[in-house]
């Protein structure tokens, strides 16, 4: 596979593509991370226990499979860019409505419609981004999505910090009569109507307009963002890639017809976002309020140490976007699995060595508080700088332009059935067997991150779209 260059480059569109689409990341973040300081209020409004609250907080997971799932295939019929528009309104009414909610049920309805979005710009705005910008630095913008899905969780929890400390806990009333979790929702309806405006400036992938027969606009397209002679060769080399097995993209496509099995890339996504999942991360963007609480600390400091989990994301993230196309992305992945590995096992050391009190607290004894919070901001940071983004990058752009709506859909339906089995199961884990039992589990599944990679992950750093191997 060659490396192709597109020549001379209109930076400014871009950046502002890259800089819209990755809006739905924030809205990704934000609306996983809000949930995270809202467990205090939904337990005390609706009477909750350990595992009603992981019913509502893993509601918005039911909506995330099936959006991913449907993102994909709806994407090559509406395009890139009408999906997310519709992920747009699905965020803003998911905020208004699980605000308002005046039972359980009504906010994990709230919260599967917000899913829906969730799942949709999860797999959409990452691929939009690889079809629109150049080869040579597709891995770097690409990777601008996890440092905005990082910047919504990281939003989401100083947000909920400020309103909890302006109301004096996140259950005490705020404004309008209101407790503040409550308002910890609404204010997601802000950025969500920004994110659908914001998509009115942008214009449609030029795979996708190729796909539907539409060449005139996908050259239109391309002749803006590169040179006109750039622009007829890469319209050419889209119609090619699809000429040979040319028809309305579908999950058939997935079926390698010489075999009659599965592609083997489309095991490989799917592995890549099922480890994503099994090394525990999103533990600690929805529950670490809760987890932190749960070895002593008091709710201010846990909502703190949230922020700081965000910051060291966001920093684990910008070392990405500068080796990514440097280095590649499977030597990046295999750097994460390593890291995370060590690192989460120092975290369940930590954990197993709690002690219960005989009025049902926890506690780490001596410095072992300090080792398990520090270990556990490593394991953040290996993460945001491996597989955090790079799975997100390699799912946009490893699959041939025929399958990749198609690809993306299982692969994303999977990440999301891993993610909710994770997420839904923790808080029973706290309980029993306990958190150091939980820990030794995710941090196996990294050791077997770094096996996976080795045997089925190809280097896909500087290959243009068309020359991608299913």
């Amino acid at each position: 596979m060659q490396q192709q260059s597109e020549g001379p480059v209109n930076s400014g569109l871009i950046a502002m593509i890259v800089a819209v689409a990755t809006i739905g990341g924030f809205m990704f973040g934000y609306d996983s991370g809000v949930i995270n300081g809202t467990q205090k209020g939904l337990e005390a409004a609706f009477d909750l226990g350990k595992v009603g609250i992981g019913i509502n907080v893993g509601a918005i997971l039911v909506g995330s499979s099936v959006g991913a799932f449907g993102a994909g295939r709806l994407a090559d019929r509406i395009g890139r860019r009408g999906v997310m528009k519709l992920a747009a309104v699905l965020f803003l009414i998911s905020a208004l409505i699980a605000g308002a909610a005046g039972s359980s049920l009504v906010f994990i309805l709230a919260r599967i419609i917000g899913g829906l979005g969730v799942g949709a710009a999860s797999v959409i705005s990452p691929v939009y981004i690889s079809e629109v910008v150049p080869a040579h630095v597709r891995g770097r913008l690409s990777s601008v999505q996890q440092v905005m899905i990082i910047t919504g969780l990281t939003g989401a929890f100083v947000v909920n910090y400020i309103l909890a400390q302006v109301a004096g806990d996140s259950t005490a009333i705020l404004w309008a009569d209101q407790p503040a979790w409550r308002w910890m929702f609404w204010l997601q309806a802000l950025p969500a109507a920004i994110y659908f405006f914001a998509l009115m400036f942008i214009p449609e992938s030029p795979r996708y307009l190729v796909a539907r027969g539409d060449e005139a606009g996908a050259q239109n397209v391309l002749t803006r963002l590169f040179d006109g002679e750039v622009a007829r060769r890469m319209v050419g080399e889209i119609r090619d890639s699809l000429a040979a097995d040319h028809h309305r993209p579908r999950l058939s496509d997935l079926i390698d017809k010489a075999t009659g099995r599965i592609r083997p890339i489309v095991w490989t996504g799917i592995g890549l976002a099922v480890f994503q999942q099994l090394v525990g991360i999103n533990v600690v963007f929805y529950y670490g309020a809760t987890l932190w609480q749960a070895v002593g600390f008091s709710e201010s400091y846990s909502l703190q140490i949230n922020i700081l989990s965000g910051v060291v994301s966001i920093a684990g993230c910008l070392a990405t976007l500068m080796l990514v196309d440097r280095v590649g992305r499977k030597p990046l992945l295999l750097v994460g699995s390593a890291g995370m590995a060590v690192t989460l096992g120092v975290v369940a050391w930590a954990f197993s060595t709690a002690i219960h009190g005989a009025d049902g607290s926890v506690s780490l004894p001596g410095h072992n508080g300090v080792i398990a919070l520090l270990a556990a901001n490593a394991y953040v940071i290996f993460f945001n700088m491996s597989w955090g983004p790079i799975m997100w990058v390699m799912l946009g752009e490893m699959f041939p332009n025929q399958i990749r709506g198609s690809g993306l859909a299982v692969s994303g339906f999977a990440q999301w059935i891993a993610n909710a089995a994770i997420s839904v199961s923790f808080p029973a884990l706290v309980v029993s067997p306990g958190l150091a039992v939980a820990y030794t589990g995710y941090a196996l599944a990294a050791a077997a991150s770094f096996f996976f990679v080795r045997a089925m992950v190809r280097e896909t750093k500087g290959v243009s779209l068309e020359q991608m191997e299913g």
